[in-house]
């Protein structure tokens, strides 16, 4: 494999399919084969570019196992990060608030759904003592 600077990780190419235009070929414009519909740049069958090998947002937090568990409020406003997220709406306009309202109330439900489904055996985790650790990492990576 190919090493990369940050969390940039590679999959394995297919050159047979990408040719010199993979992006770790040294060309970083990817090649668009005649007859694929505008914006396609891949051929059929070939690997998937490479992805970013990272955790997820910082802004979302984990809401399971924790002692008391996580309120209705803390689910939607979750749910809220993660519809803006995937929308790019931070407001949606009034021609789309209803649909992002209805994927607010989906996304809400089905995190509820998830949580009160899941099941583990280790101990609860203390929220004040999970914060004291957060605070920690990031008096830690902010001291640079």
């Amino acid at each position: 494999m190919v090493a990369c600077p940050g969390n940039y990780v590679p999959l394995a190419p297919d050159r047979a399919l990408w040719g010199t235009n993979f992006p770790l070929f040294g060309n970083n414009v990817p090649r668009v084969e005649p007859g694929l519909p505008r914006g396609t740049n891949f051929p059929p069958g070939a690997a998937l570019p490479p992805r970013y090998a990272t955790g997820m947002c910082r802004n979302i937090r984990t809401l399971y196992n924790f002692d008391p568990p996580a309120t209705d409020e803390e689910i939607r406003s979750a749910a809220l990060q993660y519809v803006r997220k995937i929308s790019g709406f931070n407001k949606p306009s009034r021609a789309n608030e209803e649909a992002f309202e209805r994927a607010l109330d989906a996304v809400a439900a089905a995190s509820a759904q998830l949580l009160a489904e899941l099941e583990t055996a280790a101990p609860p985790k203390d929220r004040e003592v999970e914060a004291a650790k957060a605070r920690a990492r990031s008096a830690q990576r902010y001291a640079a």
